[in-house]
């Protein structure tokens, strides 16, 4: 009996070491480290920990790997504010994978196909990233598997369905890979499992190339993105009006560049620290810029007030007219940009919590700019991450987006890069050209087939001038492949409960 024990003990301690190995490699399949193969050696680990466990070892599997998986990659939480957030992150995601895999083992019992409980597992880790990225106040949008393909050859399948579908093909790869491999090397069903093999990867890489060369031209507007290289953190102990002259600055170096034809000017979010809306100084300032030396309409970011709310906001200002159109952030960061529940939230951490002394509301405004009769889409940070952003950007008509982040509070992690990553698979799943215009960078741009069109270096102070290719969308990804996610949820629970009542039938 104690030998059994100690056996189980053993088992489980592996299944659980495998878990957290398996969480934490994830970390090189993504920007920074940008090792994509990476990713289907952790999502195979995961396989291989999970299946077979009882339901409680299936929970504790998912937990302990949730939390390595998240913690690695989101590293960058900690950066100014300690370990709390990411501890406190890490634990919350790793519940929806402990929750995950749960409902996986729970399925995989009622399903005798090998391939189809690969699958299986790929529908329940898409489903366990919708649930995630959306729930609790709005989820966390990032982390997904299809985020750590934007420089891999699988980038494509975003045209086809979305993030999520790349998140399915990715974990339906390396699942299908777990139950094929072993089969091959010792012999056992030798040709079968070597066609499933090559069939899954022919399709994989295969079907990306289909994505049309189309979605890479259009008209030309040319654009010019200005990374001031500001210190716009939330705790840098900036003078008023510094974080506004680094981007005068550099946009003073675009005008004495004498670089013609530009239609546009961009600038990052934050990129004034002082409102010209409540400052009529620096609206006097900004009215010079724009109409005496740029001569183009203006897109940058700052902090507005309206009815007693605050707001994140993109202002567009136009020559001989002043502003022109806002946009303001619809989806602010929880526990970034304002506290849900704060009275509850202040007595669990209330030194953390007082750190963020105001929130800011929820913007209503619509999310396009129309500049010479041109229609930009509008988003700021992390919106980038949000699907249903960028679908009602493409519902309003845009030809292109406009991303402005400030990536400062982050320093010099990995954040800011695993954001352009995001950025460029929103271009391929949208269609649309996209410029990304960072306070401290990596800032950049790329057509709607995801070519690179420019990527400045962080932590330089430097503008880019890029020729953006306008197009309406037509990606199937923005007609049918919006309901990937539902689709793929609602197939999951019938195939077990259809196999649940036909198991019953079948009882004597």
């Amino acid at each position: 009996m104690k030998k059994q024990k100690h056996q189980d003990d053993v088992y489980l301690a592996s299944r659980l070491f495998l878990a957290a190995f398996a969480g934490a490699i994830s970390y090189f399949a993504f920007p920074r480290p940008g090792f994509w193969p990476a990713i289907f050696v952790s999502v195979a680990l995961f396989f291989v920990a999970v299946r077979g466990a009882t339901l409680i070892r299936a929970w504790l599997v998912g937990f302990v790997g949730g939390f390595t998986f998240f913690a690695s990659q989101c590293w960058w939480l900690s950066q100014y504010l300690g370990p709390l957030p990411l501890v406190a992150l890490s634990l919350l995601q790793a519940l929806f994978v402990a929750f995950g895999m749960l409902a996986y083992e729970a399925g995989r019992r009622r399903i005798k196909s090998q391939l189809i409980q690969a699958i299986f597992f790929a529908s329940v880790w898409t489903g366990r990233e919708w649930v995630s990225t959306h729930w609790p106040y709005g989820g966390f949008p990032w982390s997904r598997l299809s985020m750590s393909q934007a420089y891999s050859p699988l980038a494509g399948w975003v045209y086809f369905g979305g993030l999520s579908l790349l998140s399915f093909v990715v974990a339906a790869v390396s699942t299908i890979a777990v139950i094929c491999l072993p089969k091959i090397v010792t012999a056992s069903s030798r040709a079968a499992a070597f066609r499933l093999m090559a069939t899954t990867l022919m399709v994989a890489f295969l079907v990306p190339i289909l994505v049309p060369p189309s979605q890479g031209q259009g008209e030309k507007f040319r654009v010019v993105g200005i990374q001031g290289n500001a210190n716009a953190g939330l705790f840098a102990n900036t003078v008023p009006g510094e974080i506004l002259a680094n981007h005068l600055a550099v946009t003073e170096k675009f005008v004495n560049s004498k670089i013609g034809g530009a239609k546009l000017v961009v600038w990052p979010e934050n990129a004034s620290d002082l409102n010209p809306l409540d400052n009529q100084p620096i609206a006097t300032r900004i009215d010079r810029l724009v109409n005496e030396k740029l001569g183009v309409p203006l897109v940058f970011g700052t902090l507005t007030n309206s009815n007693g709310n605050a707001y994140n906001s993109s202002l567009l200002w136009k020559p001989s007219v002043g502003l022109a159109d806002q946009y303001d952030k619809k989806r602010p960061v929880p526990f970034a940009e304002y506290v849900p529940d704060r009275d509850f939230w202040f007595q669990l951490a209330p030194d953390l919590i007082g750190l963020i002394y105001r929130g800011f509301a929820f913007g209503t405004r619509d999310p396009i700019f129309e500049v010479d009769g041109k229609r930009f889409g509008v988003l700021i940070c992390f919106e980038i991450a949000v699907d249903e952003i960028s679908q009602g950007i493409v519902d309003g008509g845009a030809t292109a987006i406009i991303s402005q982040t400030n990536n400062a509070d982050f320093g010099h992690s990995d954040e800011s890069y695993q954001q352009i990553a995001i950025a460029k698979l929103r271009a391929i799943e949208t269609g649309l050209p996209l410029i990304n215009v960072s306070t401290t960078g990596p800032s950049g741009a790329f057509t709607g087939s995801g070519k690179t069109l420019a990527l400045v270096p962080a932590f330089e102070p430097r503008f880019f001038v890029v020729d953006l290719p306008l197009r309406k969308s037509d990606t199937p990804a923005m007609s049918l492949g919006r309901y990937f996610d539902i689709v793929n949820i609602v197939a999951a629970m019938v195939l077990i409960l259809t196999l649940e009542v036909h198991r019953r039938r079948r009882k004597p």
